[in-house]
């Protein structure tokens, strides 16, 4: 039976990290400051900003919120995210997408400046993440992978890691941010010819597709390490479930996330690291 790699011990820790740094920045007059940023109202998006604000509450983050009906001009938009570029009472930034289809998604996205870019969603600081340069910061779920494996002592270094997975938001940014730990990683997505093989191949698997359950115990063997990213409604069980079918996995490999209560459970405490990082810089 594998190790459940749960995400709240993780989590804690980095909140004690966050908590100790934004009481030493209060001493020198400095408030860590977060601008949530949201068009609409998507129950992913509120659901979200729920737990960024309980999150923020709890390690001492102050949060401001900018919220614009689903109609807002793609203009007004940009003027408010200049304003906020300008204000230096707030860090970091967290704007939730996708946006409404008639705004440019990119144009809206790059205005942003990338040092108060929290979650990655300017060019510049994907270009920071495949440079392993500090330009602005990685998705924070994509640092939650690395966060919780760092937590639990698994060395990357030299391991062959398979993703599952090439989107922007997960997959591209958490391959190289593995790489950056030394390991060796192959990324497979919907052309790659056998999938499983590669899985079967590796010693850490990261499941990133957003298939509900398509991970099997085909694609598995004992001694692996399965960090499941992916958090889907299944109509069928009526739940949340991951990328990996957790029951049949489960009995095969030596450790495992679960969905949900793993690498989910740690993304908004990154999130709250990157306004506390972003706060040092300023108060330097």
């Amino acid at each position: 039976m594998a190790v459940i790699l749960t995400g709240k011990p993780v989590a804690e820790a980095i909140n004690e990290r966050t908590a100790a740094a934004v009481r030493e920045l209060e001493g020198k007059g400095v408030t860590p400051t977060l601008c949530i940023l949201r068009v609409g109202e998507r129950p992913d998006d509120l659901s979200y900003e729920r737990g960024a604000l309980k999150r923020a509450s709890a390690v001492g983050v102050n949060v401001v919120q900018k919220l614009f009906p689903e109609d807002v001009s793609e203009e007004e938009l940009i003027r408010s995210i200049r304003e906020i570029n300008a204000d230096r009472s707030i860090h970091g930034v967290l704007m939730f997408r996708p946006l409404p289809r008639h705004i440019n998604e990119t144009r809206v996205c790059n205005t942003l400046s990338p040092e108060k870019d929290m979650d990655g969603i300017t060019d510049l600081s994907m270009a920071g993440v495949y440079a392993q340069k500090e330009l602005g910061y990685p998705p924070c779920t994509a640092q939650a992978v690395i966060e919780l494996a760092e937590h639990y002592g698994i060395d990357l270094k030299g391991k062959n890691v398979t993703v599952i997975g090439r989107s922007l938001v997960i997959g591209k940014p958490v391959a190289m941010m593995l790489i950056k730990k030394n390991a060796t990683v192959t990324v497979c997505h919907t052309r790659t010819r056998d999938t499983g093989a590669e899985c079967r191949r590796a010693d850490v698997i990261v499941a990133a597709a957003g298939s509900a359950g398509m991970v099997g115990a085909d694609f598995v063997r004992d001694g692996q390490t399965v960090i499941d990213v992916g958090i889907n409604w299944s109509e069928e069980k009526g739940k949340i479930v991951g990328d990996v079918e957790f029951d049949e996995v489960e009995p095969v490999v030596s450790a495992l996330t679960p969905v949900p209560g793993g690498v989910g459970a740690v993304t908004t405490s990154v999130l709250m690291s990157h306004v506390v990082n972003a706060a040092s810089k300023y108060a330097r």
